[in-house]
């Protein structure tokens, strides 16, 4: 979609978490990406200066807060406190990943709700609206005090996997809390559905257990929002493999990638595993892990972005997808 009839009004940003899924989004919105100089001084300080004007634009800043966390989360606060002193007439932060999504809650005492707190941030440095991408839990749109367009990466995984020739397709749940994503993907693939029970011992380890219905014989999907530390996914594989299936892929929009998860996969028995381009995936880490495949949504936050600028529904988008 052409952006060049509404010229000098929508401006484009990266941070430098990933200035390549950017660069995507403008090459689909016929723009030029935002001019900016950012850096880090010698004693770790961030520095941000704008080399395009921004008064009375429509800005959009596409930041990932993944690895280095904290540093792309401050580097996003800082972006925006420049844009609003700069007189920007609306800023939007995207979001492709939202760090810190999983601490959305106390589950136990003297715990802070670290995802409320940076939704806040976000909101008390310059940003009038979010646009962000497969959120770990739904209800952080409640968390920011401004409109928040929730995107999934859905369409764009439904369309890699409908042009593959699968014989007796099974979404599998790896564990219950992404049932409700699972039960999403096999019905519009019209496909069985089946759950592993699963029960965590600790953050980066987990024990698997039954699995409620049929992979023998049938081809094995597992598809999530992230993938950490790949010890659900490698185990749920590795379960689904012993009663019988005959093949088996995995897919998540975010590769978090943390610990040892690069290796797990690596030695996992996976025909493929796809991952959405919100976070940057080096070549050195691609090429280890086996039948490794990115999928773009540079086209599906794009043509967000362009339906945001002329107010149009992004609801909508989902409808005809």
């Amino acid at each position: 979609m052409s952006m060049r009839d509404n010229p000098g009004e929508l401006k484009v940003f990266s941070g430098r978490s990933n200035i390549a899924l950017t660069d995507a989004i403008c090459a689909y919105l016929d723009i030029r990406p935002g001019r900016v100089q950012a850096e880090t001084f010698p004693d770790g300080e961030l520095f941000v200066r704008l080399n395009d004007d921004v008064r009375g634009r429509d800005v959009f800043v596409v930041q990932s807060t993944c690895r280095p966390v904290n540093d792309n989360l401050l580097e996003l606060l800082v972006f925006m406190d420049c844009l609003r002193r700069a007189s920007a007439n609306r800023i939007t932060a995207v979001l492709p990943y939202f760090g810190y999504a999983r601490q959305d809650r106390k589950d136990e005492g003297r715990t802070p709700i670290t995802a409320k707190l940076v939704s806040n941030l976000i909101r008390q440095a310059g940003a009038d609206r979010v646009l962000a991408m497969d959120l770990h839990a739904a209800q952080i749109q409640g968390f920011f005090d401004i409109p928040v367009d929730h995107l999934q990466a859905e369409p764009v995984f439904l369309k890699h996997y409908q042009g593959l020739d699968f014989n007796n397709l099974t979404l599998v749940s790896p564990d219950v809390g992404n049932v409700k994503r699972a039960r999403s993907y096999a019905e519009k693939m019209g496909c069985e559905l089946a759950v592993i029970d699963k029960r965590r011992t600790s953050g980066s380890t987990a024990v698997m257990y039954n699995i409620i219905g049929d992979v023998e014989g049938r081809d094995v999907l597992m598809i999530d929002d992230m993938i950490a530390t790949a010890g659900t996914v490698c185990e749920a594989a590795k379960i689904v493999r012993e009663r019988g299936a005959r093949s088996v892929r995995a897919a998540a929009t975010h590769a978090v990638l943390a610990g040892p998860a690069v290796e797990r996969l690596a030695a996992a028995n996976l025909n493929e595993v796809a991952v959405g381009d919100t976070i940057p995936v080096s070549p050195e880490i691609r090429a280890r892990i086996p039948n490794f495949r990115t999928l773009s949504v540079a086209e599906l936050l794009g043509e967000a972005i362009a339906r945001i600028h002329k107010h149009q529904s992004v609801s909508s988008l989902f409808n005809k997808s």
